[in-house]
């Protein structure tokens, strides 16, 4: 925060405490001219007004909450870039990188060490907190094998909050997936397989898949041939298309380049994470001009990795998850 922004907020915090304080003296002076107690010479409704104090407990109440606001902003961090007495934060602002964030936590856990009350950032303590009460369950659930956990209900439950956390973001909270390359995990359709170990695999290691556009080698009509011959894999009738119709041939021929990756019957190979073009199943649209703009420019879809994030004990019960999210699919 910059110095100029440092003195507005500190001006307007401490000028509306002591606004209060005067606003509260002022209205506790006699400007009457009447004692207090005496006849005001005013009524409502029979209701006859005399010249009172505020009631003292009401006062001695405001004073309170005038002394906390002060004790306030001299514990805790809000008078700009006065950090406050206890050197207490919610968490560590202005991080970029996971390296950074965990740089900060052990350089708060030593200010915490050094600082008068010992009192360090809130979001570190509660992760360390929760840490030493979770880890002997997440220990626990270690041991067992992904297909076992798929079939425990708690562990489940547990995975479930982690992906919701992680991964609905993309995959979407039913993991049923999106538009724009965001894969269905409920499917039984996997680019780079779906057992146990390929999915932890997956979320431990991340992915990046590749898919070269081929707008330059094939050119735009070589690029409708391939996309004609890539539907009509998966059954799709061209006959009435526009732009497609009676291209399926000169598609075959051409597919030769693309069968490096997705095999020469298409059915894909999940070393690479080429995806089955024969199941009618598109990560990124299947209609015609969505097939059109994935042979032109190319696909590069990225999953990151949850290694160094989740760590390798939460990972094994999110694959577990996800595992059962397919199951009898």
């Amino acid at each position: 925060m910059s110095s100029f922004w440092s003195i507005w907020i500190s001006v307007i915090s401490l000028g509306t405490i002591l606004g209060c304080f005067l606003l509260l003296r002022w209205c506790l002076l006699n400007k009457t001219g009447v004692e207090e107690g005496d006849d005001m010479h005013h009524s409502f409704d029979g209701i006859l007004e005399l010249n009172n104090q505020l009631p003292r407990w009401w006062t001695i109440l405001f004073y309170m909450t005038i002394v906390w606001g002060l004790l306030y902003l001299l514990l805790y961090p809000g008078l700009g870039n006065f950090a406050g007495l206890l050197g207490w934060k919610s968490s560590n602002q202005d991080i970029r990188s996971l390296a950074e964030s965990k740089a900060a936590v052990v350089q708060s856990v030593e200010d915490a060490k050094e600082s008068l009350f010992g009192v360090g950032v809130e979001y570190d303590r509660e992760l360390k907190f929760a840490e030493e009460r979770f880890a002997p369950l997440f220990n626990e659930y270690a041991k067992k094998p992904i297909e076992v956990l798929a079939n425990d209900e708690e562990a489940l439950k547990i995975g479930q909050r982690l992906f919701s956390q992680n991964c609905s973001q993309c995959h979407g909270s039913d993991a049923r997936g999106q538009f724009g390359g965001f894969p269905n995990l409920t499917d039984d359709d996997w680019l780079y397989g779906g057992s146990p170990d390929k999915i932890k695999e997956t979320l431990l290691n991340g992915r990046n898949a590749m898919m070269p556009g081929w707008i330059d080698t094939m050119g735009e009509q070589g690029v409708k041939e391939v996309a004609a011959y890539a539907l009509s894999l998966s059954g799709r009738d061209l006959s009435g298309s526009e732009l497609l119709a009676g291209l399926e041939e000169a598609g075959e021929a051409r597919f030769a380049v693309c069968a490096a990756c997705h095999g020469t019957d298409g059915t894909g190979n999940q070393a690479l994470g080429a995806p089955n073009l024969t199941d009618n199943i598109w990560l990124y649209g299947g209609n015609e001009l969505a097939v059109i703009e994935t042979l032109t420019h190319g696909r590069a879809g990225v999953m990151p990795a949850f290694k160094d994030t989740l760590g390798e004990k939460k990972v094994h019960l999110v694959s577990a998850y996800v595992y059962s999210l397919s199951q009898g699919q």
